[in-house]
């Protein structure tokens, strides 16, 4: 297996470390097992991953939902 060397700032490394679940697990396994926010490729996965958010059988979405949804986005970037 090879290895990469990675720089991060303080901050990040902060919260790779909050995010092990135990002082022997690496942070390699804390990476694997991190869930990463795929962006929609078109708009039908963009509109199933909005139905997904705001309930089943949504056919549109208001501006505030919209905005919203992009709102709960940013801050999953910013914890993760």
């Amino acid at each position: 297996m090879g290895f990469k060397t990675i720089t991060l700032s303080e901050d990040a490394y902060k919260i790779l470390k909050r995010a092990k679940r135990s002082k022997r697990e690496s942070f390699t396994e804390v990476v694997k097992r991190a869930s990463w926010d795929e962006p929609a490729e078109t708009m039908g996965e963009a509109l199933d991953l909005l139905e997904a958010e705001f309930g089943n059988g949504k056919t549109t979405v208001t501006a505030e939902e919209l905005e919203t949804s992009r709102k709960l986005h940013a801050q999953r970037k910013v914890s993760a």
